[in-house]
């Protein structure tokens, strides 16, 4: 055993692992070898998946150039010293009902109106109240009382 941890302060934060831009990064490469493969595969003659394999790879790009950019702006993160404890991230994450059944509502009804879009539209129609009252009461799940909307 060698004794207790030194505390991670932000002066001897290590430096951050932007695990975030790393994700994407390594996104940009794959769909390049799949835009170049699936290309080949097709004899060019498929310029939809073509297209849409480059589009992507620029997006991925896109996105862990954000990342990249904005990691470099914010202070680094708990998560990202390498030194850290759990204790670091606590703290308040914001109110959660974890026996809320509204969620699973809003996710058939919305599975529901999808559906009705690609088979027919008199479902989507029918099933968009459902998503109406879904949605409305998940939103105002907590306002009770004479603070209540």
């Amino acid at each position: 055993m060698s004794g207790p941890r030194p505390v991670a302060t932000p002066e001897r934060s290590a430096e951050p692992m932007k695990t975030e831009v790393k994700v994407f990064a390594a996104l940009i490469p794959f769909f390049g070898v799949m835009t170049v493969i699936y290309a080949y595969f097709t004899n060019f003659s498929e310029w939809v998946g073509i297209i849409g394999f480059f589009l992507t790879m620029l997006f991925a790009a896109w996105v862990a150039a954000y990342l990249w950019l904005v990691g470099r702006k914010t202070d680094p993160r708990p998560e990202d010293d390498m030194q850290g404890e759990i204790a670091d991230l606590s703290g308040d994450y914001g109110h959660f009902t974890p026996y809320s059944w509204w969620p699973l509502w809003l996710g058939l009804s919305s599975a529901i109106v999808v559906l009705g879009i690609g088979v027919g539209w008199w479902l989507a129609v029918a099933a968009a109240p459902f998503l109406v009252i879904s949605i409305v009461g998940w939103t105002f799940e907590h306002f009770r009382g004479e603070g209540a909307i």
